[in-house]
């Protein structure tokens, strides 16, 4: 899976429709191999992700779940720990 791709479940606030719609370009990029289509495929391109930001759509909003939702402030802080570790603390 493209490390780009968020997880988009169980979050309070819920996804907007704008992370919906960005990790569906993030998939059909991968699957594609390519961030930008030539002209002649541009087309099939836009609808691929129309149809995956749908079904991605419909996926959360039928998944049900048990635990309580995600704070995404707790989860950037934990994934900026986690990167710290790995890459070391962050030089401006």
């Amino acid at each position: 899976m493209c490390r780009n791709i968020r997880v988009l479940n169980n979050f309070e606030p819920p996804a907007t429709e704008d992370e919906i719609e960005a990790a569906a370009l993030q998939y059909v990029r991968k699957v594609a191999g390519m961030t930008r289509p030539a002209a002649v495929n541009q087309e099939a391109f836009d609808a691929a992700v129309a149809a995956v930001t749908e079904a991605t759509r419909t996926l959360l909003e039928n998944l049900v779940t048990r635990t309580p939702p995600r704070d995404r402030k707790i989860e950037a802080a934990r994934a900026k720990a986690r990167a710290e570790q790995r890459y070391g603390p962050r030089t401006a």
